[in-house]
């Protein structure tokens, strides 16, 4: 009963990157957005930078979400199809 496609070991990773509550709601809504930066992240949420900046490490080192650099910033998207499908059975 064994999918060659199904890769369990990176589920488990984003899995566990997705269940903590605010990291939830990040990667969620940068799905439904294009991109978004930390500053708008900590108005939106309500919480310090650092403790965002945290988050955001966490999903990005799971391949939850991406980050590139625009000029002083650093711009965060989802891009990953398995997460956008796990995101999209939520909404």
């Amino acid at each position: 009963m064994k999918d060659e496609n199904f890769n369990i070991e990176e589920y488990t990773i984003i899995f566990k990157a997705l269940a903590h509550p605010i990291r939830l709601t990040i990667a969620y809504n940068l799905m439904l957005q294009p991109e978004c930066n930390v500053s708008k992240m900590c108005k939106c949420l309500n919480i310090p930078q650092p403790t965002v900046s945290q988050h955001l490490s966490i999903l990005k080192n799971a391949n939850v979400i991406s980050g590139h650099r625009r000029a002083n910033q650093i711009c965060y998207k989802v891009e990953n199809p398995k997460v956008i499908n796990i995101l999209k059975q939520i909404s």
